[in-house]
C-alpha cells in the first residue's frame, strides 16, 4: 500500500496520543520520509491511514491504493486490530455526542419560529397566484386568444358563480332524492343509461315524458335534463333523460342509434315506473332536439318500408306528441353559421360523417323527399319552439348570425320572445 500525504509528522503522533492512550511508541521513533513513501511499511501505512480516517478526515490527501495482498506478522496484525478498535471506540463517541445534541434540540418547544408566520405565508401564496395567472394570459395571448376572449370567460365564470346556488340545489336533489332512478342501463353501449324522475304520488298510471337533452353534440348529458325532471315531477308527471354516445366517442349515427334505443326502452317498460302507454311525449332540446328528430323520423322510414325487414322495437304511433326546443333541423344551412361560432366545419363535417350526412341528418330536408311521404304520414303532432334571438342556433337558418326571422317566417309572435312552428309548417303544409 502506498500512501502520499501533505502533512507533519508531530501532529499525527499528537493524534495517536489524543485517541489511543495505551499506544506506545517504539524506539527509535519512526521516522516518516516524505518524499520517499514506499518507504512506509504496511503497519505504519495502515496506522496513518486510520488516524486519517477517524480525526482529521478533512485534511487534503491523495490515497493511492495498491490491491496487492501483503504479509503481517503477529505483532503487526495484533497492533493493526488495536487501532481500528479505538478508531471505532471514536466514532461511537461521536454518535454519542450527535445524538446528544439532537435531543436537546428536540426538547425545545415546537413552536418555535421556524416556519413562517401566517402573514407571510397567505403573502407568498398571493404572490405565486398572481403569478401563474399572469403567466396564463400572456400564454393565453401568444396562443391567439384575445383579452376579449378572457374577459368573456371571467364574465362566464362569474356568471356560474352567481347561479351557483341553484345549481348545488339541483344536484342535491338529483343525487340524494329517492325519486330519482339514475343510469338505468338501456343497452350494451357505455353510454346507454338514462334517468328517471318518478313523482311523489303513485296513484294512477302518470304521463311520460322522454327528454333528448343538448350539448353541440360533444358534451350532452343526461344530468342536464334534472332541473326539467324535478320541475315536471312535482306535476305528476315522470321523465326518462336519455344519455347517447357523444362526439369523438360516436359519430351523429351512434347518437341516433343510441337515442333511439333508449326512447324503445321507455315505451317497452314504463309500466314498471308508473308510466301510462297511452301518454308518451318526446321531447329534445338544441342538439338533443335535432338528434330526437332524426331518430324520429328515421323509425318513421323503417316503418314505411317493411320489405326491407329491419326489425323494429317501437313505433312511431306509440308517441302522442313531438316538442322540439331550440333545435337546428336543416344542417346544409347552419355549418357556415356553426363555423363562425367556432365549431369549425372540418369538425363539424365529422361528427355528421361527412359533406352527405349534413343532408341525410337534416329532418327539413329529408320530408322534402318524395320518398319519403309515407313517412312523414306517420309522424305524431310535432311543436316547435325557438327564440328569435338565439345566436347559438338561429330560429331560422336562412337568416344572419344574429338570428333574426325573415319576413316570410310562418310564426306566432305577439309580444313573447319565442317563435311558435306548427306542426303543419314542419311536415310540408
Amino acid at each position: 500500500m502506498q500512501i502520499q500525504i501533505t502533512f507533519a509528522y508531530t501532529l499525527t503522533k499528537q493524534a495517536i496520543k489524543t485517541h489511543v492512550p495505551s499506544l506506545k511508541f517504539r524506539s527509535p521513533k519512526p521516522k516518516l520520509n516524505l518524499l520517499q513513501p514506499s518507504t512506509l511499511s504496511p503497519l505504519s501505512s495502515n496506522l496513518i491511514l486510520a488516524i486519517l480516517k477517524s480525526k482529521i478526515g478533512f485534511l487534503e490527501m491523495n490515497l493511492e491504493v495498491d490491491t496487492k495482498p501483503s504479509l503481517l506478522s503477529s505483532s503487526d496484525k495484533l497492533f493493526t486490530h488495536t487501532l481500528t478498535d479505538a478508531a471505532k471506540h471514536h466514532h461511537q463517541r461521536r454518535r454519542r455526542c450527535s445524538s446528544s445534541s439532537s435531543s436537546s434540540a428536540d426538547a425545545k418547544p415546537r413552536d418555535a419560529p421556524t416556519r413562517l408566520n401566517r402573514a407571510q405565508s397567505i403573502s407568498h401564496a398571493a404572490a405565486e397566484t398572481y403569478l401563474v395567472t399572469r403567466l396564463s394570459f400572456i400564454l393565453l395571448r401568444y396562443l391567439g386568444v384575445g383579452y376579449r376572449w378572457i374577459t368573456r370567460l371571467i364574465a362566464l365564470g362569474c356568471y356560474a358563480l352567481l347561479l351557483m346556488p341553484g345549481f348545488l340545489q339541483v344536484a342535491y336533489y338529483y343525487f340524494f332524492s329517492s325519486q330519482v332512478r339514475r343510469s338505468v342501463v338501456y343497452g350494451d353501449q357505455p353510454r346507454n343509461r338514462l334517468d328517471l324522475f318518478l313523482p311523489a304520488n303513485s296513484g294512477k298510471p302518470k304521463p311520460v315524458v322522454i327528454f333528448v337533452t343538448g350539448g353541440a353534440w360533444i358534451i350532452g348529458y343526461k344530468a342536464w335534463g334534472s332541473l326539467l325532471g324535478q320541475q315536471l315531477a312535482e306535476r305528476d308527471i315522470i321523465v326518462a333523460c336519455i344519455d347517447y354516445r357523444n362526439f369523438p366517442q360516436g359519430t351523429i349515427g351512434d347518437m341516433v342509434e343510441d337515442t333511439s334505443q333508449g326512447i324503445s326502452f321507455v315505451c317497452n317498460h314504463l309500466a314498471e315506473y308508473g308510466g301510462d302507454p297511452n301518454r308518451i311525449y318526446l321531447m329534445g332540446q338544441s342538439a338533443g332536439a335535432h338528434i330526437s328528430a332524426c331518430a324520429l323520423l328515421e323509425q318513421a322510414i323503417k316503418e314505411s318500408e317493411p320489405e326491407k325487414g329491419e326489425s323494429i322495437t317501437w313505433s312511431v304511433s306509440q308517441l302522442k306528441a313531438y316538442f322540439g326546443l331550440s333545435g337546428g333541423y336543416n344542417l346544409l344551412n347552419l355549418v357556415d353559421h356553426f363555423n363562425n361560432r367556432g365549431l369549425y366545419r372540418s369538425i363539424f363535417l365529422s361528427i355528421m360523417e361527412g359533406e352527405q350526412g349534413l343532408q341525410r341528418f337534416s329532418p327539413e330536408v329529408q320530408i322534402q323527399d318524395k320518398s319519403t311521404r309515407d313517412a312523414v304520414s306517420r309522424l305524431p303532432p310535432i311543436t316547435l319552439f325557438h327564440g328569435t334571438s338565439d345566436y347559438s342556433i338561429p330560429s331560422d337558418a336562412r337568416c344572419s348570425s344574429k338570428g333574426r326571422s325573415s319576413s316570410k317566417a310562418n310564426s306566432l309572435r305577439g309580444k313573447n320572445t319565442y317563435r311558435f312552428v306548427s306542426s303543419r309548417s314542419f311536415k310540408r303544409g
